[in-house]
């Protein structure tokens, strides 16, 4: 963070991959000493801790995704989450099209008008019925989710040990919701023959996003301090197995069991 840190810096983002938070102490305080902005991508965070606090309520700002792909759903959805009362107003603005039509509801003007740049982003009665009734078993849902994250991890002990893939680490005081279980293979060679195998088995597995520096736009409109070597190095290999509520242990048994095979005979 401090060699990417220029003049005009005025916020870092810590992206909580896979549910697993960020160095967040360390974060906090370089932010405080540089009078910076924290905003938590936590889309993948939702009931996920850093010493134990949710992820999304640390920094000033905390972002949650409810797309179809996170552990909470609605379909398309999210939440916006302050932890700076003078971010509320703005807020407000930015939620109803760039107008102070909270404030005209509320009976705090006569009239509303824009004030700001924004848009329809409310949600609508049956999108928002349908996350209320996700919201409601979402420890049930994260439980699950959890259980099967430590079930993989467990036995897929045995490969990660004899150096073949490596497996996700929880550190110390971080709490993981269970959203993505991945291994990261030896490269993109390799990567390619384990999710050919695993699907030609019936078993749907897949890699992630290319890393936004490296992809199109970020290269047309971003800029990066150095090379990002540990993403560069990670992502060719990285595979995402299969992990949903639905799922049973013994599915995972079945992927544990066809990785093993594939590893018998692929070094």
């Amino acid at each position: 963070i401090e060699s990417a840190i220029t003049p005009r810096t005025r916020v870092i983002v810590p992206v909580h991959y896979g549910g697993v938070a960020c160095a967040m102490n360390e974060i906090l305080e370089f932010a405080e000493t540089h009078g910076l902005t924290v905003v938590e991508d936590a889309a993948h965070g939702i009931l996920a801790s850093y010493k134990g606090r949710f992820l999304g309520t640390l920094g000033n700002i905390g972002v949650l995704s409810f797309h179809e792909t996170k552990n909470i759903v609605s379909g398309r959805g999210g939440a916006l989450l302050l932890n700076d009362e003078g971010l509320v107003e703005r807020a407000a603005i930015a939620l109803e099209n760039g107008t102070d039509r909270l404030s005209f509801l509320q009976g705090r003007v006569e009239e509303y008008s824009w004030q700001d740049v924004g848009s329809a982003f409310g949600m609508s009665e049956i999108t928002a019925s349908l996350l209320f009734a996700q919201l409601e078993a979402a420890a049930l849902i994260t439980e699950k989710r959890r259980r099967l994250f430590f079930r993989y991890r467990e036995q897929l002990e045995p490969l990660a040990a004899r150096g073949v893939v490596r497996v996700p680490y929880v550190p110390d005081g971080v709490v993981c919701n269970g959203h993505i279980f991945f291994v990261i293979t030896r490269d993109r060679e390799q990567r390619t023959r384990l999710i050919e195998y695993l699907r030609g088995n019936g078993v749907t597995a897949a890699s992630h996003y290319v890393p936004l520096h490296l992809s199109k736009a970020g290269r047309r409109f971003g800029r990066v301090s150095g090379r990002l070597q540990v993403t560069e190095e990670i992502v060719p290999g990285l595979v995402r197995l299969p992990l949903y509520p639905d799922m049973e242990e013994q599915d995972v048994d079945k992927v544990i069991d066809l990785m093993t095979a594939f590893y018998a005979t692929s070094v």
